[in-house]
């Protein structure tokens, strides 16, 4: 048996969700970043006696495409997988529903289903410091309860997850991050985005047709040169405000 966390994480919010369940089960717990533009994920092969955390955010209240594209190419092969969809204190609609038809199309049995808050990583107003310790002290029992079920033989139940089909619409990434006068050209930001939205040769903006407005280039940038349209971004705070979430 081994435990393997498959996470799309381009801010660090999702993977401190994912840790915070995950340190619970092992103290050995491989990762599988599915951000990774150039890996392989058809080489991913997992036995039945294995357990999978796959973790996602929400964008806009769907599963991001390339996350569930890549998705897609592993073998689940029966292994237990437990979801994990983090949103940024807004409702997450139909993410955890299209996580879940992709990890069974996959060949994964779906044993558990968790939704966690994490700081907006573009209207940062949005969760705050989340996760803050409360939350990790939820998702710290909810761990807990998971690997009960995972030792008891009653594991394979039918699980109740929320959502639509079909899904909503997807929206355009609308926010596309570009270079400020104080960019020096180092080419991180193109070697990191999770979809390669970003011309190594012309660094200044990202193709608007493939970029996510995931935000990694702008958090991953060591100089601050990466930014978005505060005017753009005030407008989306607006938008998403009746959708938000209470929590």
């Amino acid at each position: 048996m081994k435990y393997v966390q498959l996470i799309f994480s381009p801010t660090g919010g999702t993977k401190k969700a994912a840790d915070a369940l995950t340190k619970h089960w092992a103290c050995d717990v491989e990762t599988v970043d599915l951000s990774d533009a150039e890996a392989d994920f058809s080489q991913y092969m997992f036995k039945e006696e294995d357990v999978v955390l796959i973790a996602m955010p929400s964008f806009g209240g769907r599963a991001p495409a390339a996350a569930v594209e890549r998705l897609q190419r592993i073998h689940g092969n029966s292994a237990a997988c437990i979801l994990v969809c983090v949103y940024g204190n807004r409702a997450y609609e139909d993410t955890l529903a299209e996580m879940e038809d992709a990890a069974r199309e996959s060949g994964f049995k779906v044993i558990a289903a968790v939704s966690a808050v994490a700081e907006h990583s573009i209207m940062h107003q949005y969760a705050a410091g989340r996760p803050d310790a409360r939350d990790l002290s939820q998702l710290e029992a909810f761990a807990l309860q998971i690997k009960e079920k995972l030792g008891s033989s009653q594991n394979a139940g039918k699980v109740q997850i929320p959502g639509n089909r079909p899904y909503k619409k997807a929206g355009g990434a609308g926010l596309v991050p570009k270079a400020a006068k104080n960019c020096i050209g180092c080419g991180l930001c193109a070697g990191q985005c999770p979809v390669k939205a970003i011309d190594p040769a012309d660094l200044k903006s990202a193709d608007s047709k493939k970029c996510i407005s995931c935000m990694r280039c702008v958090t991953q940038c060591p100089h601050g040169a990466r930014k978005i349209n505060g005017a753009l971004v005030a407008a989306a705070s607006l938008a998403i405000k009746p959708a938000k979430k209470s929590q």
